[in-house]
């Protein structure tokens, strides 16, 4: 039994899903663990993962537009706007949704469904250099 860390790190632009699946599958691949379980965790409080739909990209547009309608930007309720008024939308944005993610890895690769991605969901309207560490245990790929 191995395990293995690390850390992928993303620059988002503004609010939306930004697809993850390519750099947390290269770094999988990279540390040849046949059968496992890969961990996932965002260093943020503002930021979240998901496991969603990767073909249709009208799935993660409406997506941020069914999160736009029950946790709008603005809302009088809010008073922690030390960040501005998409800080506290993006708090529970990311209550909502899942700071950390298990995803199996079986034949050396992740066992996602057909049409699953990993996704970064930036919660903040600006841009930040956002940082998912990385936890691998599993058997080695025997050769």
């Amino acid at each position: 039994m191995r395990q293995m860390t690390g850390e992928i790190t993303m620059k988002t632009s503004g609010r939306k899903l930004y697809d993850l699946t390519e750099k947390v599958d290269s770094w999988t691949k990279a540390n040849s663990i046949e059968t496992g379980l890969l961990t996932l965790y965002i260093r943020h409080t503002s930021a979240s993962l998901l496991i969603q739909e990767n073909h249709d990209p009208e799935v993660l547009l409406d997506m941020e537009r069914f999160f736009d309608r029950l946790v709008p930007q603005g809302d009088p309720l809010f008073r922690h706007t030390t960040e501005g008024p998409d800080d506290m939308p993006a708090h529970i944005r990311a209550a909502l949704t899942a700071t950390s993610l298990a995803v199996p890895v079986q034949g050396g690769r992740l066992a996602l469904g057909t049409w699953q991605g990993i996704f970064l969901y930036e919660h903040r309207t600006a841009g930040h250099l956002r940082t998912v560490l990385t936890h691998l245990i599993g058997e080695e790929t025997v050769m």
